[in-house]
Formats: structure tokens, sequence, C-alpha cells
């Protein structure tokens, strides 16, 4: 392996080199900013026990992942390989390590595209429904308890398709695309403050801290302090995403800025964090926050009934833009797909996962698998949202730890290594990452966490680890 130089790395051939910092950018933001403000704003306050609580958890979830997203940048910049996670472990802690690190990762990013198709359905399915009664007129099947009606699945089947499409074409077409998406969420953004401004008052965010209820949750914290904890420990999964800038680090174009692109990770996490406190600043705004958390999809539900033309151009900025299910779909598509390549170049999964389209330069194996895992999401019912969800935050802050103690391991093992952007604060950052990361996967594994996995999660992680050790017998 030859080491990369200050201004041009040496990469493997044979893929588009297309991407720029802002392509970059709007990955890793597109990728962060997912259907939660939608589904799940009015949750975070009831859980929080108001809108204040949730604010300053994203807010201390945006600067706790911060190090880490810095990891990130040092080690793309360094070593700018499709799948590069799986790179930097098996250089500092070996195969074995690399192999369940990749594993774990696929599992945390691949299962978010069938994840998005079924927002996109129940989305559909529940706000569409509403003005448009024949969406939900052919009920197909029941799944886990939760209906799965035709059009809304064809619907979600129809964008699934064209993501598959653009993913199979380059990376240049997913990456206009996801430009394109990014603008429609500042619009959906802009179009929410002016909202909040025009009708809303600062009064509604109050009372400080409340215990109360949504169709959905309640308050289980006793005080404030325990509210943000609260909300805090399920911030990771929200800012799940940012790892899918590196991913793709080897379609950089010619004479990229490398040192820029170390520090476009840590712009993309706190931009998300901006995002997210004023969505939610403005949601609680608009009506008095404990009213406000009735609803069961209160983003939307306050927006109809002050203006069915907000409403509606709102809905289809939330089911089609990157705050919706299509822009992370797009962005954990390629990021899972080039996963998959770095594994089977490493000869951790089967060799036709090494082999590029000669045409698109894509990863031809990953795309067919990752066609078939996202397109079957549509078919799936909403109640597989939750246990999808907590998987793939434990899969994903596993990764980002294994990835910084990886990137301080490399401190000592290659000190000369050349690195265009090296993580703020020297080892002490690189720590701090480290430390970051093990907390938050304590919180997920220890049973008296409120983010613990249950018993159903458990077995299907636990099935997944062994399908993977299939994989590595195979290979």
């Amino acid at each position: 392996m030859q080491h990369c130089s200050e201004t041009s790395p040496q990469v493997f051939g044979g893929m588009q080199k297309s991407l720029s910092l802002w392509n970059f950018f709007t990955i890793g933001f597109g990728a962060i900013i997912g259907t939660g403000w939608v589904l799940l704003v009015g949750d975070w306050m009831v859980i929080g026990g108001g809108p204040i609580a949730a604010m300053t958890a994203f807010l201390a979830g945006a600067v706790f992942l911060l190090p880490i997203g810095f990891v990130f940048g040092e080690l793309a910049a360094a070593i700018p390989l499709s799948g590069g996670i799986v790179e930097y472990v098996d250089r500092t802690f070996g195969k074995t390590a690399s192999y369940l690190t990749g594993w774990l990762l696929v599992l945390g990013n691949g299962i978010l595209c069938p994840w998005e198709a079924i927002a996109i359905s129940t989305l559909i399915s529940e706000m569409f429904g509403g003005l448009f009664p024949f969406l939900r007129s052919v009920k197909l099947y029941t799944v886990l308890g939760a209906d799965v009606f035709l059009f809304p699945t064809l619907i979600s089947l129809l964008i699934s398709v064209y993501v598959v499409w653009l993913n199979f074409k380059g990376a240049s077409s997913a990456a206009r695309l996801q430009s394109f998406l990014t603008k429609a969420l500042l619009t959906g953004m802009l179009v929410a403050m002016a909202i909040s401004i025009v009708k809303g008052s600062p009064k509604n965010i109050f009372p400080v801290f409340e215990r109360t209820e949504s169709p959905t949750v309640k308050t289980d914290a006793g005080g404030m302090f325990a509210g943000i904890v609260s909300v805090l420990v399920m911030t990771p999964f929200f800012y799940a995403g940012f790892d899918t800038i590196p991913q793709q680090a080897e379609e950089a174009k010619e004479g990229l800025d490398w040192n820029r692109f170390g520090k476009v990770i840590g712009m993309a996490l706190l931009a998300s964090g901006a995002f997210y406190m004023i969505c939610i600043y403005s949601f609680a705004t608009i009506l008095p926050w404990t009213e406000f958390v009735k609803a069961s999809v209160p983003a939307l539900a306050c927006l109809r009934g002050i203006n069915m033309i907000l409403y509606f151009i709102m809905l289809v900025i939330a089911v089609l833009g990157p705050m919706g299910p299509m822009g992370p779909m797009n962005s954990f598509y390629g990021a899972t797909t080039h996963i998959m390549l770095a594994m089977g170049r490493k000869g951790e999964l089967p060799k036709a996962f090494a082999v590029l389209d000669k045409k698109s330069g894509t990863p031809k194996a990953a795309n067919i698998l990752m066609a078939v895992l996202t397109l079957s999401g549509p078919f799936l019912g909403k109640r597989m949202l939750v246990p999808l969800t907590n998987l793939s935050a434990l899969s994903f802050i596993f990764a980002c730890t294994m990835v910084s103690f990886a990137c301080l391991r490399l401190r000592t093992t290659e000190p000369d290594l050349p690195r265009p952007f090296r993580v703020p604060g020297g080892r002490l950052g690189i720590l701090s990452a480290c430390t970051a990361g093990v907390c938050i996967v304590l919180l997920m594994i220890v049973p008296v966490s409120p983010a613990a996995l249950n018993t159903e999660e458990w077995i299907m992680l636990i099935g997944w680890l062994l399908v993977g050790l299939i994989f590595r017998l195979v290979s």
C-alpha cells in the first residue's frame, strides 16, 4: 500500500473522479437529516419534557460527535479509499477486527435504505392518505400489526427504483440528485421558520419542563436534566450519516483540497445540529408545545391547520427532500456499496464484490445486493422502523469507535503518514473521540440504559453476525 501525498493521494483506479467539496457536504448532510424531524420532532419534545431540553440535547449530541467526525476527516484525507473504514482498522488491528467493523457498518448503513423506503410509504399512507383516500383503498396485508397498502407501496417502490438506477449510473449522477435535494431541504426549513415568525410566539416554548405525552410516547424523566439525557442518547442515530463522506473519498475530483475535505465532515455535523435546533424551535413556537405534541405527526398536522397549500408543499418536501427519506436513501446506498467494495478488495467478501463496472465505475455486485435490500423496504410495515433504527445506531457507533482507536494507533505505528488534515488537539482530540464512542456504545448495550437493545433486536443482531461468519468462512 502506497502512502498518499499531501496534495494528490494515490488511490485504486477505475472509479469516476467527479465529487467536489460541495458534493461531499451534501452527501453527508443529506444522509444525516432524515425523516426524524417530520415523524419525531414532537416525540423529542415529549421525551425531553419540553423543546428547550430537546434543543440542548441535539446541540450536545453534535458537539459530542464532533471529535469522531474530525477523526474520519484525518483518516479519509490521508487514506482516501472507498469504504476506507475497512482499510483503517485492517492496518491497525488486523483482518478479523476489520471484517467485524465493516460487516456491522454494512448493517448500520445498509438497512437505512429499506428503512427510508418504509418511511416513504408510511408518510404517503398516513399524510397524503388524508387528502386522497384512494391511496388507502387497497390493503395488501398486515406486518406486525401495521397495514401495508398497495398505492403507497408502489410509489415508494418507484422512488426506490430511481435511487437504485442513479447509483448504478455512477457517483456524479447520485451527487447531482443530492445537491438538488439539499436545496429542497433549505426551502423546507425556511418555510417552517417563516410560519414560526408570522404565526408563532416565543412564549409557546414554555413551560421549560413539563411531564406530558403524545400518541406514541410519554415523559419518563423526572426533571429537565434527565430529559436532556433521555433525548441525548437518541441523537447518535439522527446524526448517523456523516461517515458517508469518507466512504466515497476515492471519487474526489482531481486537485481537491484535502485539508478542507477533512473539515467538511465537522461542518456537516454542525450544520445538521443547527437544522435540528431550528426545526424544534420553529415548530415549538407555532403552537404552545404542549398542544403541538398531541398530533400523530405534529410537524405536518399544525401546518394543515394553518394553510393547506403550505401543508401540501411541506409534505412533498418531507417525502422527496433530504430531510425526507429520498436523500438519506441515496447517500447510504452509495456508502454501503463502497464498504462492500473495500471488503471485497481485502478478500473479506467474495472477489465479485471487488469488481467495478467498466462503464460507470460502480461496484457491480454490491449494487445488486443493495438493490435487492432497498427494494424490499416498501413491502415492510412501519412497525419495522424502531428495531431497524436501534440496530443501525449500535452498528454505526461501534464502527465509529473502532475508527477512532485506529486513528489513535496510526499516530504511533505510521507517524510519517502524510496527513493533509489533522484532528484538532492532536492525540487528546482523538482520545476524546474514543471516549465518546465507548460511552455511546455502553449506553446501547447496558440493560439499565434507556437506549439499550431489547431481546428482539439482540436476536436480529446475532443473526446478522452469524450470516457474516458464514461469508467470512466462504471468503
